[in-house]
């Protein structure tokens, strides 16, 4: 294959289609694994709030019903409250509030926060207990040692604000867990692409091996090997386009066939336009060789050389003329003027052409009809040179006091029969009696060019109709013609 028709490895479909298809996959995993991480992480912290946000509101709650019952010493039963809440792990934190009227008693208080420097989140979210809200805050705080979530809940007692239950608890635990399912979700996204990149091996190669089989059907097809066929059988566009080349491939081996047809008819013809033309040339330069030499001085000689060579000329007259009909006839741009042609005003024409070279065999000629006129579209002069043509050759052919039978009926198609009663084509010529310059080895065809059904046949096939031949060798031949009646012309017009 040529050089100049390989494909670069880089320009390869499959390693485009592979790449894209690869880069798309690994943003979107790695798209796809941080947003699910991130929203993991949220929830994580989200849970951790519902969670001491639930513990913190029950502790508000019971400490301000053991306040309200003047409970100072029921602190015990307060840490069981803590530990039945399982905030073992949680720093709880009850703080008065200075600046209510009537502030938590001092007993409630369990943090002295007096000596320790608190993070600004922690007196922030504690201000806000005081005024009433509720507030939260995770960070790193080096004072709690490590990143911590505090959430700070009002303890209302008669709608006043008498202290703050601020929680806090480590987020050590929760990060290795998110750590892990960090993990977790990396090893599924690399698995996934894992897969996903084998998927795109087989999808591009599912893509790319059959257009690159197309590629070199194609690039065979314009190397001259038209059998080459592409054998995919998909149900997609792919597949219709392969079919596509499969049947481009059919059309272009059937022309090609035909092309080396008419090549060799090309061939043929001009070897046999030579051949035929070589025969009269040739004896015409003998006599005038002889004539202008001065050979022949005898009168009478020189009467029957002139005659000799007049009728040469005559014979390739008719056999140039016959060439350019046939060649007209044949040229799929020539059409043929259509009128109304009455069929037995035609034979009638004919009889009485045919009637002096009839007579001389004692020929009788008899004429078959049920009506007197059948009508067709068709060129008067041409069906006229078609059916003369026929009638010539049954003349020629036909034993002395024999008769021609001609038939005309109408069917569905108008059928016009003409058949002798000569000496009958074998079964061996009748394949080729309308092939151009076939001639018969019969005396009586001796002057004939070969061309004369390849014509008639022509005339027949421009006026859309059909000849057919039956021959018997000793009884006789008779071809039959198929034409579409007026009638039916004209129902179709309409149509």
């Amino acid at each position: 294959m040529d050089k100049k028709n390989q494909v670069r490895p880089q320009n390869r479909l499959f390693l485009k289609v592979y790449i894209n298809y690869a880069i798309m996959l690994t943003v979107l995993a790695v798209l796809v694994g941080l947003i699910f991480m991130n929203l993991y992480e949220e929830n994580i912290k989200d849970s951790n709030y519902q969670k001491l946000f639930k513990q913190a509101t029950t502790i508000s709650k019971k400490l301000s019903q053991m306040i309200i019952n003047g409970e100072e010493d029921s602190y015990l039963e307060y840490l069981t409250i803590l530990d039945d809440l399982d905030v073992e792990k949680t720093d709880v934190y009850t703080i008065s509030n200075p600046k209510a009227n009537n502030p938590m008693d001092k007993d409630f208080e369990n943090a002295d926060l007096e000596n320790i420097e608190l993070p600004k989140d922690f007196t922030e979210i504690l201000d806000k207990a005081f005024h009433n809200q509720i507030d939260h805050s995770q960070d790193y705080y080096e004072v709690f040692g490590g990143v911590s979530f505090i959430i700070g809940v009002p303890v209302r007692v008669s709608g006043e604000v008498v202290g703050a239950v601020l929680l806090r608890t480590l987020v050590a635990n929760q990060q290795e867990i998110v750590k892990s399912s960090m993990s977790l979700i990396f090893l599924s996204v690399g698995v996934a692409l894992f897969i996903s990149f084998v998927i795109a091996i087989l999808f591009a190669r599912g893509l790319s091996s059959p257009i690159s089989k197309m590629r070199i059907t194609a690039l065979e097809l314009a190397d001259g090997k038209f059998e080459s066929k592409t054998n995919i059988a998909r149900k997609d566009e792919i597949g219709d386009l392969a079919r596509t080349i499969d049947i481009l491939a059919d059309e272009l081996k059937e022309n090609e066939l035909e092309r080396q047809s008419r090549e060799q008819a090309r061939i043929d013809f001009f070897a046999n336009v030579s051949h035929e033309l070589r025969t009269p040339i040739t004896v015409i330069r003998a006599y005038m060789e002889s004539l202008v030499d001065g050979v022949v001085t005898d009168e009478e000689k020189v009467i029957q050389y002139y005659s000799r060579i007049l009728m040469e000329c005559k014979g390739m007259e008719r056999l140039v003329g016959d060439l350019l009909v046939l060649s007209k006839m044949q040229n799929p741009d020539f059409v043929v003027e259509k009128e109304p042609v009455n069929i037995v005003q035609v034979f009638d024409d004919l009889i009485r052409s045919v009637h002096a070279i009839s007579i001389e065999k004692n020929i009788t000629i008899e004429i078959t009809k049920d009506r007197p006129v059948y009508m067709m579209m068709g060129d008067y002069d041409r069906l006229r040179q078609m059916f003369l043509i026929i009638l010539d050759n049954a003349i020629k052919f036909s034993n002395v006091n024999s008769t021609i039978h001609i038939i005309l009926y109408q069917l569905d198609k108008l059928i016009i029969s003409i058949r002798d009663e000569g000496v009958g084509i074998s079964p061996e010529e009748l394949p080729s009696i309308f092939d151009k310059f076939y001639k018969s080895k019969l005396k009586q065809n001796a002057q004939g060019s070969g061309l004369g059904l390849a014509i008639a046949k022509q005339i027949a096939l421009k006026h859309g109709g059909t000849v057919e031949v039956n021959s018997t060798l000793g009884e006789g031949t008779e071809f039959v013609f198929s034409f579409q009646c007026l009638e039916n012309y004209v129902e179709e017009l309409n149509i």
